[in-house]
């Protein structure tokens, strides 16, 4: 089999970038093990919402002073499988260092805005494209809810940050609070309402309709796993996979939390972990209790939004080995939250999943040419930001594979970075 391109992953990053090139024109081979929008994908699975506003990193000054917590609690907010700690020990140290100061929050912000800004818009572009505009609602706003007013001051400085960047971030007293969020717990009094966001109404089918979309322009799909490269003299020839030999000139590798192998192969060695994210779903339609538009629970930490399939609460973090069996407690705990915070609805019957989530400890992902293979472009290691950065990240990549002038400046985002 030949083409011009192969997309490594039929994930969100991997279906927004064989959209791209298809538009362009080339041949396009999109390879994956499993379906796009698969429930095995963490592009199935995430909170839905384009936060085009998240542009701190996961650390924080201080959150050092959290480590041992993580370390003996199995169930909080993020949590250290303590057999895997030596393995992801330097990972985690450069995950503090990235928001250690709030100079380093800010430079960080400052260029994770270039890539989310606009985010919604540009999703509402592609799905539009695809025939799928139902599912990107542009306008729906996002809200981060707070106890009281003190926990809002609390999580200030990132704030501050947001608004230092352009971004429009109201607040929602008590009252108001209870008007737009009717069936929100009483104990939440406070809100932050950030209009610009936007959210996905199925992730999964959204996902699939983008990969659908460019088969329609000529974009073939195998259910392979790629397993490396073949080259010479510097030179990608082809794409090595399950299912043998794809000749082609570029290769991007959008393949998610298992990204670093072949990004190894190709001459980068990158710190890629993966964060295990659960989530529960309540199946059902509109009448559902729940929120009016997603909510960010500021000190549960997590999103509880309204998709079109149901109710879902996602979030939350676990370090532990890709391949380590599911701690489906963790997926309890998210049930707890969600019954807590929207009472009226019965969490009894809610689906419960896990998945992983691509992390780079900075919380950047990683974008640009490979060093070693000239031809393979890195588009991966998105962490919570996949969802909403997909869109230009995989115009991004098509503009590296092409040699356009990139839109931003993707220094930044370089694998060299490291």
């Amino acid at each position: 089999m030949k083409a011009d391109v192969t997309v490594i992953g039929a994930g969100i990053i991997g279906a927004q970038t064989a959209v791209q090139l298809a538009e362009r024109g080339l041949s396009v081979v999109i390879v994956d093990p499993g379906p796009p929008g698969g429930e095995q994908a963490a592009s199935f699975g995430n909170a839905a919402w384009l936060s085009s506003h998240s542009v701190t990193p996961p650390s924080s000054p201080g959150v050092w002073k959290q480590v041992p917590k993580w370390l003996r609690d199995p169930l909080g907010p993020l949590s250290v499988r303590p057999g895997y700690l030596p393995k992801v020990l330097p990972w985690l140290l450069r995950y503090l260092a990235a928001g250690s100061t709030e100079a380093k929050l800010r430079q960080v912000a400052g260029e994770l805005r270039t890539l989310l800004k606009d985010a919604p818009r540009l999703h509402e572009e592609v799905a539009s494209r695809a025939g799928v505009p139902e599912l990107i609602d542009v306008c729906s706003g996002l809200m981060h809810v707070y106890r009281d007013r003190a926990g809002y001051e609390a999580d200030g400085l990132g704030w501050r940050i947001r608004r230092d960047l352009g971004i429009t971030c109201d607040e929602v007293e008590a009252e108001e609070l209870a008007q737009r969020q009717p069936e929100l717990a009483k104990e939440y009094r406070f809100g932050v309402n950030v209009p610009e966001a936007g959210q996905c109404l199925n992730p999964g089918a959204y996902c699939a309709a983008l990969v659908s979309y460019a088969q329609t322009m000529g974009a073939r799909r195998i259910a392979a796993r790629a397993t490396g490269f073949r080259s010479e003299g510097g030179k990608l020839l082809a794409v090595e996979t399950t299912q043998g030999e794809i000749a082609c000139d570029a290769a991007v590798i959008a393949s998610g939390a298992r990204s670093a192998a072949l990004a190894k192969q190709a001459g980068d060695r990158v710190p890629l972990e993966s964060e295990r994210g659960y989530h529960v779903t309540v199946e059902g339609g509109a009448n559902l209790p729940g929120p009016t538009t997603s909510v960010m629970v500021s000190d549960r930490k997590v999103v509880i939004t309204r998709l079109a399939t149901g109710i879902r609460c996602a979030g939350q973090v676990e370090i532990a080995s890709p391949d380590a069996e599911p701690d489906w407690r963790r997926a309890e705990i998210m049930r707890t939250h969600l019954g807590a915070v929207f009472p009226e609805l019965d969490v009894s019957e809610a689906r419960v999943w896990l998945g992983l989530r691509p992390s780079m400890p900075d919380g950047k992902p990683v974008i640009s040419r490979a060093r070693g293979i000239k031809g393979v472009v890195h588009c991966f290691g998105h962490g919570h930001v996949g969802l909403v950065s997909s869109a230009r990240s995989g115009k991004l990549a098509a503009q590296l594979v092409t040699d356009e002038p990139p839109e931003i400046d993707l220094t930044p985002f370089a694998a060299t970075r490291f």
